[in-house]
């Protein structure tokens, strides 16, 4: 493939896109909608072709969860789509506003961030999240992938590009890398005169991969080693749920919970129960050696030595008894991926000490860290869940796909 070519085409419609009306690209988003709804049954027969030829190169399932896209999974998309149409739409907001001592008066007014190329493994709904948040910011977004989703992002795409048609948008605004040869990525990652931000959504070794070689900004996140802190004055039966909600509501993606920490004083207690609430949903166990002194289930074995480095991806949970909140503290900032962690506690001086001390994109306190997630988070979709500081952290919504310019106006005003 030309990916030069790709990238002129989507440099051209972004000089369209920005200077677009909200109104315009808000009908473009419900467009999307519209489509998924009339191809369906369409979608989900190329997404069968993608899970069987999973299954058949041996794929594991919790990777097949990740690129299965059912009916209900499609409505969700569908609504998803829909409330992002009808947030606020930031471009063209002004902020910041004032008026300087020489009576300059000076503002700040988001603009699109340009073009965005994104590269994503497994999951086929970042075709439509990603695409739907760029249009409906104004940008354009080039996008690459993995092989094993082929079948359904081709579709996908598809489904936005008759969108944009629909309403008389370029439909180069959004670009499909076609080609899987892996090559392909690193010639993405050097395509500065038209990406303004690569944006990797998948393994530790593909962002790696990106950091190293880019020479555009790289915004990384997605990679979740997410813990809970059952602290002694957790009210336990409603802790209960909550931890098994964050490990098995969905095992499969970034924001499930890895590794349980609970203080010594409850461990007794409440460990066994834990195991014997969550055993019967499938979940294994990986504990360290005092969590096994008072656990017994057939279901749980040893940590291995990297068990709390891994983000399991799968009914699979670590757990560990600490001696009290400092060294649960200790234990994330050591092993955490700085994604979703938090504390199940009463104690209100606790929670705050928590949330002071835990510099993860979010932070829980009581509850689930299956809610770091645009939808969620009223955001209507993500690009990614931002883990780094630069320029965004947590899900990316439309805010996220931003910058800002400098306005400023005078009265023929000279500089002293």
């Amino acid at each position: 493939m030309d990916l030069r070519s790709l990238g002129l085409e989507a440099r051209q419609a972004f000089d369209i896109l920005s200077r677009s009306d909200s109104k315009v690209r808000e009908r473009a988003v419900l467009a999307i909608g519209d489509e998924l709804a009339i191809r369906l049954d369409e979608i989900t027969m190329a997404n069968a072709k993608d899970i069987e030829a999973a299954r058949e190169s041996g794929l594991s399932e919790s990777l097949i969860d990740r690129l299965t896209l059912d009916k209900p999974r499609i409505t969700g998309m569908i609504h998803d789509v829909k409330v992002l149409a009808e947030l606020p739409d930031p471009i063209g907001s002004t902020f910041d506003e004032r008026i300087l001592p020489n009576g300059l008066r000076l503002s700040r007014r988001r603009v699109p961030l340009g073009v965005l190329g994104i590269i994503y493994e497994s999951r086929p709904n970042v075709t439509i999240d990603v695409a739907a948040l760029a249009i409906k910011t104004g940008n354009t977004v080039i996008l690459r992938g993995g092989s094993e989703t082929i079948q359904s992002n081709l579709v996908l795409v598809d489904v936005v590009k008759a969108a944009l048609g629909r309403v008389g948008l370029p439909q180069s605004a959004v670009q499909f890398i076609e080609n899987p040869e892996r090559a392909l990525v690193g010639e993405m990652l050097r395509l500065n005169e038209f990406i303004d931000v690569i944006v990797p959504r998948g393994g530790s070794q593909l962002h790696d991969f990106c950091r190293k070689n880019a020479t555009i900004p790289v915004i990384t996140g997605g990679i979740g080693i997410c813990h809970l802190f059952v602290d002694r004055e957790a009210d336990l039966e409603a802790a209960l749920p909550v931890i098994h909600n964050a490990k098995t509501q969905r095992p499969s993606v970034c924001n499930a919970l890895d590794t349980l920490l609970v203080h010594e004083a409850i461990a007794q207690e409440f460990l066994q129960k834990v195991v014997d609430h969550l055993a019967p949903s499938g979940v294994t166990f990986r504990a360290e050696p005092k969590a096994i002194s008072v656990v017994h289930h057939p279901a749980v074995q040893p940590a291995g030595p990297e068990d709390f480095d891994t983000e399991w991806l799968s009914l699979i949970l670590g757990l560990k008894v600490v001696r009290d909140l400092d060294e649960a503290l200790d234990h994330i900032l050591t092993h955490s991926t700085n994604h979703s962690d938090g504390i199940l506690t009463e104690n209100q001086e606790n929670a705050a000490r928590f949330i002071e001390q835990i510099d993860s994109a979010a932070v829980y306190v009581n509850a689930s860290t299956r809610f770091t997630d645009g939808g969620q988070f009223g955001l209507g979709a993500e690009v990614a869940v931002s883990t780094q500081r630069l320029h965004a952290r947590g899900p990316m919504g439309l805010p996220e796909l931003t910058t800002y310019k400098w306005v400023v106006i005078g009265d023929y005003t000279v500089r002293e």
